[in-house]
């Protein structure tokens, strides 16, 4: 099977990426899952490994000056998104075959979803080498995060908790349309009271995803789905049954998922 467009490694937040972002915006782990929650409900890749999206048509409006107006990928009012997940790649596609560039910046990218406009705030020197990054692990996605969050200010409205200031500048002036600031204190309230992601659940949970397994929503809680699915995994490959979900659980997980993925391409 061919490897699709946006493809990448795909490989799941680490805990040396999450405190490195952490430290750099000195903020705790909470306020990191508190804005993920909040985005992408914390996963930045789809099923098939390639990254989440959202194709804005306004901003592909204004980035190649109404010449390819239609309704649907191009119009001057933003909305009109149709399904999210996969079905966005088709709307990219049909904007990539006009303007590439302009498509790709026209999106939103990874579990942050930063807009493809924001390259060089996100740290990259153009739009290509951004998409490459949110293709490639989520450790970049919020490395991308991060840097645009200390380029625009936005850092210091996440440290002080001011959900109002940060949805403003994160979401846009609509914010208040989509309870964007509740949401975040919400989900902050609930991170801050403890419960956080546990990395290692994550990660098998999204590589089990990838290697068609269902091991429900990728939050990093070891629950019953999750278990039977890291069950029919090692089931299938002829592995003993592991007690507890680790780095050694991740790590076979990981193999599997290459040699897939050798075999595939």
């Amino acid at each position: 099977m061919a490897t699709l467009p946006f493809q990448g490694k795909a490989t799941a937040l680490s805990s040396d990426g999450l405190a490195t972002v952490a430290s750099d915006l000195n903020v705790h782990a909470a306020e990191i899952w508190t804005v993920l929650a909040v985005e992408t409900s914390g996963c930045g890749y789809l099923p098939d490994g390639r990254p989440q999206i959202l194709f804005e048509r306004h901003i592909f409006h204004r980035l190649t000056n109404a010449q390819y107006d239609d309704g649907d990928i191009s119009d001057p009012s933003p909305g009109g998104y149709g399904p999210r997940g996969a079905p966005q790649y088709d709307r990219l596609a049909r904007a990539v075959s006009k303007d590439r560039s302009a498509a790709l910046q026209s999106t939103s990218w990874g579990i942050g979803q930063i807009m493809g406009m924001n390259y060089a705030r996100a740290g990259f020197q153009d739009v290509e080498q951004m998409v490459a990054a949110m293709s490639d692990s989520e450790n970049e996605q919020l490395t991308a995060i991060g840097n645009f969050l200390n380029h625009t200010g936005l850092g210091a409205f996440l440290r002080a908790h001011d959900w109002t200031s940060f949805a403003r500048g994160y979401n846009g002036p609509n914010y208040a349309i989509n309870r964007y600031d509740i949401r975040l204190n919400s989900e902050y309230q609930k991170y801050s009271a403890g419960g956080l992601p546990d990395l290692n659940v994550r990660a098998a949970q999204l590589y089990l995803t990838y290697l068609g397994f269902h091991p429900g929503s990728i939050d990093g809680v070891a629950g019953e789905h999750t278990l039977a699915a890291l069950t029919q995994f090692e089931t299938k490959n002829g592995m003993q049954r592991a007690t507890s979900i680790d780095d050694s659980s991740v790590a076979q997980l990981r193999a599997i998922l290459a040699r897939t993925s050798a075999v595939a391409a």
